[in-house]
């Protein structure tokens, strides 16, 4: 309000009719203002008239009959009374002076000591401070609103990173009530503690932390890879505190990871068509050539070294037709509803004899429903058993543990297939799925490739957790049907 131009509205409440007039008198004396100066000697009208905010500012004599003037302050300041509320006794009282101001009180007069310096004081004073306490509310609102409906996790933490506040999608991204991560540390929520004592470390010495990727694990476990930024705060008393920014890029990640693969087979796919066409062409005229001389009833010796190249010959072309497999795509029209649980068991009973003679211990764990989902079941029966038998490869014989597992979760169903085999390092995990890329000696480095374009096909994804001696654990994501 703009107390220059406008009257100030005043509201005594007094039981006293002659104090009620003794106090105006002070008022109207004030040179430069304008005041409306209007009388209230009942509580209840004096309680509506401050929750109705009709006035500027509220003088409230002590006694007020069966009830007194700190207790309608106290009611008016429970029901979010903005306005200034100035208490009036008839005598100095330390006890009711502390009560007042403990309440809520902007500020304490008595009567026997009134004058008009000390009334325009006391009325500019408590102006001034409410309106900067409605300002200073009025950015809490707005920017409590900003807080709360941030698309990122916005968060407070003392300065060991336990949570002292925390917004909506807070809770969403780490999958606990905002209740429960009050008693929790962000250290507990990172996949690596010796980044969060590094983050920690850097927080300390530097004040902030400024756009750091993390990778997070939530309620469930699941991997959050954000971004991460830090910085030490003061408070009004000289409080440090922390506030802090996780922005999720998971499926920013997804997408880039699964863009990149994508253009890796396309290169893989169009090379491969080249070389089928430019091989073939000459093959196809050696094998004709073969044939013909296999007619003309040529010495026995020179047939045998005819059925050595047609044999060969027929070799090579089946690599070519594998090959054109791998780069091809399973077509959408000739997937039909099968259960998750069907084609693993299929695929388990290829390669039942692989297990056995590896001397493999092996544990499937179902659900009691069908999970199903649209698949072209022969072609997911290779992506599985290509993933099974690279489990089975890299365990150990007679020490070989395989673990596959169905469960569902969020409109998806996920398959885990865990070995505690030799596992596989950092650097060569970004390579794993590349066309030709192998770790045995005789391997075309197909399998894997061939895998994830199925997986793709199907519109899944496919995730690797694994660390040199630590095994692999293969988890494949797909919609349910």
């Amino acid at each position: 309000m703009n107390t220059e131009n406008l009257p100030i509205r005043v509201l005594i409440i007094d039981d006293d009719e002659e104090d009620f007039f003794i106090t105006s008198q002070y008022i109207k004396k004030i040179r430069g203002k304008e005041f409306v100066i209007d009388w209230c000697f009942r509580y209840k009208e004096a309680y509506d008239a401050i929750l109705e905010a009709k006035y500027d500012i509220y003088f409230i004599d002590y006694y007020l009959g069966a009830k007194t003037g700190l207790d309608l302050m106290k009611e008016a300041l429970q029901n979010n009374c903005e306005q200034p509320l100035i208490l009036l006794t008839g005598m100095g009282n330390q006890k009711i002076d502390l009560e007042a101001m403990q309440a809520g009180a902007f500020d304490y007069l008595v009567k026997l000591e009134l004058n008009t310096e000390k009334m325009e004081r006391c009325i500019r004073y408590s102006l001034e401070r409410a309106d900067s306490l409605k300002t200073l509310k009025s950015n809490e609102r707005k920017f409590r609103s900003i807080f709360e409906k941030s698309k990122d996790a916005v968060f407070l933490t003392d300065q060991s990173l336990v949570f002292k506040d925390v917004n909506y999608i807070s809770t969403i991204l780490l999958g606990y009530s905002r209740d429960e991560l009050l008693n929790l540390s962000l250290n507990g929520f990172f996949a690596n503690p010796e980044q969060a004592q590094e983050i920690c470390s850097i927080l300390k010495t530097e004040g902030e932390v400024e756009d750091v990727e993390v990778v997070l694990l939530n309620r469930n476990k699941e991997k959050l890879q954000a971004i991460l930024s830090l910085s030490m705060e003061m408070d009004a008393e000289d409080r440090m505190y922390v506030q802090g920014i996780i922005h999720d890029i998971s499926n920013l990640k997804r997408a880039e990871k699964a863009t990149l693969q994508a253009e890796k087979l396309g290169a893989a796919n169009r090379l491969v068509r080249a070389l089928a066409h430019e091989v073939r062409n000459p093959l196809n005229n050696i094998n004709l050539s073969v044939e013909q001389l296999l007619q003309e009833n040529m010495a026995e010796a020179g047939n045998v070294y005819l059925d050595i190249i047609n044999r060969n010959s027929r070799r090579i072309n089946d690599l070519i037709t594998e090959l054109l497999l791998s780069s091809s795509m399973p077509p959408e029209n000739l997937r039909e509803k099968k259960s998750l649980q069907n084609i693993l068991d299929d695929s388990i009973s290829t390669i039942i004899d692989r297990i056995t003679l590896k001397k493999v211990s092996w544990k499937v764990i179902y659900p009691n429903e069908p999970a199903y989902i649209l698949a072209d079941p022969l072609k997911l029966k290779i992506a599985f058993t290509n993933i099974i038998i690279n489990a089975i490869e890299a365990m150990n014989e007679n020490k070989g543990e395989l673990h596959i597992s169905v469960t569902s979760q969020n409109g998806h169903h996920l398959v885990s297939i865990k070995d505690n085999g030799s596992g596989i390092s950092k650097e060569t995990l970004p390579h794993l799925f590349e066309p030709y890329f192998t770790f045995k000696r005789n391997g075309l480095g197909l399998g894997l490739a061939t895998t994830l374009n199925i997986i793709q096909s199907h519109k899944a994804s496919i995730d690797v957790q694994t660390g040199i001696d630590q095994g692999s654990n293969f988890i494949l994501k797909f919609e349910r049907a």
